[in-house]
């Protein structure tokens, strides 16, 4: 039989449960309101009669502080729990529902889509799968990998290091360059190296991003020892243009950047003694047996060996 909550009304709201936790955040309605894109009575409302649900009272109130009371403390983590636990419900759904009708949603950061390996493989899937449809999600430097992860994305253009269960396959390797603003005393110079960046303020990567993957795009540690400052939060490369731009810090992007990304105001100038880095095709290697992966992965393994023997072909 199922319960009642303990004043005879009706279960709470996943929305409201929601509503709850970003109070709970922000202490503050208008902030968390604002958060969550609601008028700040209507988010009120939702929260009193998430406390009439309940029977408890959740937020003390006054004209100055919003706090939680000791039952809002007490019910937070389930509130959280129960949020949670929905999403990824919605995220199982989601996937499945990918597969029984033949649509597939791949990620990407930046600009990939559009390089000539990703076109390249998007067509023979095209060629292949005609009936298959294609969604085309953008991510950041926050959410890539978590993307994967969560079953958002089926797969995703990515820019290695990747995080542990994350399969790839490398699609194309190029150069990294500095982006710098172009007043800057290295404008002059074609070639950078490490040595003269050192001092110099770095763009914030998102803590959330793997440690292995920051430390790759701001070179850190550097062979000189020097601790590099960092300055802004980016979560991706325009985030990383405008910093630059206004003279905050400087970035270190990949070579294709030039291409896809020119702006007044900035430069790029070749990084010579760094690795280089690498466009990829990332799954989560729990999902790589399913049917639309394992599709997608093999006809990137036949471009890349197609576009390694042409190239053998052309030496």
């Amino acid at each position: 039989m199922h319960e009642r909550p303990p004043n005879g009304g009706a279960d709470p709201s996943t929305h409201q449960l929601r509503l709850f936790l970003a109070l709970a955040e922000e202490l503050h309605f208008g902030r968390a309101a604002a958060r969550l894109l609601i008028t700040q009575p209507a988010f009120s409302q939702q929260i009193r009669s998430l406390e009439r649900r309940l029977g408890l009272q959740l937020i003390d109130r006054t004209s100055r502080t919003v706090e939680l009371t000791s039952s809002g403390h007490a019910l937070l983590p389930r509130a959280r729990a129960v949020t949670d636990a929905m999403a990824e419900l919605h995220r199982t759904a989601e996937a499945q529902s990918r597969e029984v009708s033949e649509h597939i949603v791949i990620g990407a950061l930046s600009t990939e889509p559009v390089m000539p390996h990703s076109r390249a493989i998007l067509d023979e899937l095209n060629k292949q799968r005609p009936g298959l449809t294609v969604e085309v999600r953008a991510l950041n430097f926050l959410n890539q990998y978590e993307a994967l992860t969560s079953g958002e994305v089926d797969v995703a253009f990515v820019r290695p290091p990747t995080p542990p269960g994350i399969q790839v396959l490398e699609l194309v390797e190029e150069p990294r360059v500095v982006c710098l603003p172009s007043e800057d005393p290295l404008a002059d110079e074609a070639e950078v190296k490490l040595e003269q960046l050192s001092g110099r303020p770095m763009v914030t990567m998102p803590p959330e991003s793997p440690q292995e993957w920051r430390d790759f795009w701001t070179v850190s540690p550097r062979p000189d020892g020097v601790p590099i400052p960092f300055g802004p939060l980016t979560l991706d490369v325009e985030g990383v243009l405008h910093a630059v731009s206004r003279r905050q810090a400087i970035g270190i992007l990949p070579a294709s950047v030039r291409t896809f990304y020119p702006r007044p105001g900035i430069i790029y100038r070749d990084l010579v003694d760094v690795s280089p880095c690498t466009m990829a095709l990332a799954w989560p290697a729990k999902n790589r047996d399913r049917a639309s992966i394992t599709l997608f992965r093999t006809i990137a393994r036949t471009i890349v060996q197609n576009a390694a023997e042409e190239e053998e072909g052309n030496c």
